[in-house]
């Protein structure tokens, strides 16, 4: 049983650049520590969670949620400041839909029953930001999983059913009663949150407390 003072609970969506920013953070801070105490679960929060199931045109997504291009531009504008100081490569221009998520925290799911969870969420990552993928369609999560060492007819046999889709729904209301508004929320030992895609030097410190 995990000793809940060496848990690091990850609240996240695989289409939130800043989750992405703040796991290269958290990533570099757990390298250079070799010996963290950290036992990773990554959990459910969907950014959009009334996305339509087949996802929308990206540049529309994104309009609508900022109100018109430049504006929607602007927004941005931390995000690639951000990205390219933690020296990630994120092809905006590629990405053309926004995709509903409920599947790929499915995924997430069950590759954390497999033991490849923080795999999965990096290929996961990679997959939209990098490659432009929409990770939203089952074959593409098939692929991933398969390339984590999952089985990928499993995969798309569950992803054909319902499976564990209301676990998934009850664990993101779950986080939202809790507090949690935003992502990627970080909750240490069961009590302490860290919101925001923090520095390697803060997780360097908090590292040192717990060692």
């Amino acid at each position: 049983m995990t000793d809940e003072t060496t848990k690091l609970d990850i609240m996240s969506d695989p289409i939130c650049p800043w989750c992405y920013i703040g796991k290269t953070h958290l990533d570099k801070a757990l390298k250079t520590n070799g010996n963290h105490p950290f036992t990773i679960e990554w959990h459910p929060f969907q950014l959009n969670p009334d996305m339509p199931k087949e996802g929308m045109d990206r540049r529309a997504y994104l309009e609508g949620k900022f109100g018109g291009k430049e504006a929607a531009v602007r927004a941005y504008a931390p995000v690639v400041e951000h990205s390219q100081a933690a020296g990630l490569k994120i092809n905006f221009e590629g990405m053309k839909r926004t995709p509903n998520t409920i599947n790929a925290h499915r995924l997430i799911h069950w590759a954390g029953i497999e033991g490849h969870q923080n795999a999965v969420v990096d290929a996961l990552f990679v997959a939209y930001f990098v490659d432009a993928r929409d990770i939203g369609q089952i074959e593409v999560l098939a692929d991933i999983a398969d390339a984590c060492g999952m089985d990928a007819s499993v995969v798309a046999r569950l992803m054909a059913s319902d499976a564990d889709v209301q676990d998934i729904r009850d664990r993101d209301a779950h986080s939202r009663k809790m507090g949690i508004n935003s992502v990627p929320t970080f909750i240490v030992a069961g009590r302490h949150a860290v919101p925001g895609a923090q520095q390697p030097e803060l997780w360097a410190k908090v590292i040192a407390e717990m060692t």
